[in-house]
């Protein structure tokens, strides 16, 4: 005899699959459809939710896509001026540095209004976690190129494709910044399958626990898509980052407990 499946063993809590953190608030989200901020958003409320740390947590949101992630992040957030992010979490982890300080930032604000705030804090060996999401382009102004924005590729200040001999070459912040004493852990991840996503949030995980250490910064970056600036679906924009994206900005650690991972 057939077994029947009703509505109330499917909503058990032995056969859960997934529910939302509630370190994730209710607003809707306001990224693009397809967008990789989102993604990143979950699994960091996830890591924090699950290490327990909620309490003694504290972001800082910067300004760009993500400067509204104090509208969907539970926990303790401040905001930042245009590339500022990182000086203020040095202040805020100097102050309490029981806390587990991070900050959210995208590859305009980074890479490039905060390119020396980003240097320098790494440099010192500030004891705080950076997550970087690039995209390639300013995805909240217009689309306009960014520091990361790759050869040959448009936006609209490049109408005709980056040309670096006028433009200057794509910026790789992630490896100079691993090659500064003050790094402790460096990655670079993507969020675009569940595999990449699994290990996405295991490096961000680590992050957080290495900077219980005191040993250095923690860095993770998150190559994203920006469909609505690269002018495609988001179907077409996953498959445009894999193909020019991914050999350029390649995925993995870089650097771990304070040493080069060598290729």
């Amino acid at each position: 005899m057939e077994e029947t499946i009703t509505k109330s063993d499917i909503i058990k809590p032995e056969n859960l699959v997934y529910k939302k953190t509630d370190l994730m608030t209710d607003n809707v989200l306001s990224y693009c459809p397809g967008c990789g901020h989102g993604t990143t958003h979950r699994i960091i409320m996830e890591t924090i939710e699950e290490m327990g740390v909620q309490k003694d947590t504290i972001g800082i949101a910067p300004v760009g896509c993500s400067v509204l992630a104090y509208e969907f992040m539970n926990i303790d957030m401040q905001q930042a001026a245009h590339g500022r992010a990182p000086a203020l979490a040095t202040a805020i982890k100097r102050l309490l540095p029981y806390k587990t300080v991070f900050t959210y930032q995208g590859d305009g604000d980074l890479a490039a209004i905060g390119t020396a705030e980003t240097i320098h804090a790494a440099n010192r060996g500030e004891n705080i976690t950076i997550i970087f999401i690039n995209n390639g382009i300013y995805g909240m102004t217009g689309g306009q190129m960014a520091p990361t924005t790759l050869e040959g590729m448009k936006s609209s200040t490049t109408p005709y494709g980056r040309d670096w001999e006028m433009m200057g070459h794509p910026l790789k912040i992630t490896e100079l910044l691993a090659q500064l004493p003050g790094t402790y852990f460096v990655s670079r991840q993507a969020v675009h399958t569940p595999a990449n996503v699994r290990k996405t949030k295991k490096a961000i995980r680590n992050a957080f626990e290495l900077q219980k250490l005191n040993r250095g910064m923690t860095f993770v970056e998150v190559v994203s898509n920006c469909n609505s600036g690269w002018k495609m679906t988001p179907v077409q924009a996953n498959q445009w980052m894999v193909e020019n994206m991914f050999p350029f900005y390649p995925l993995g650690d870089i650097k771990v407990d304070g040493e080069l991972v060598k290729k």
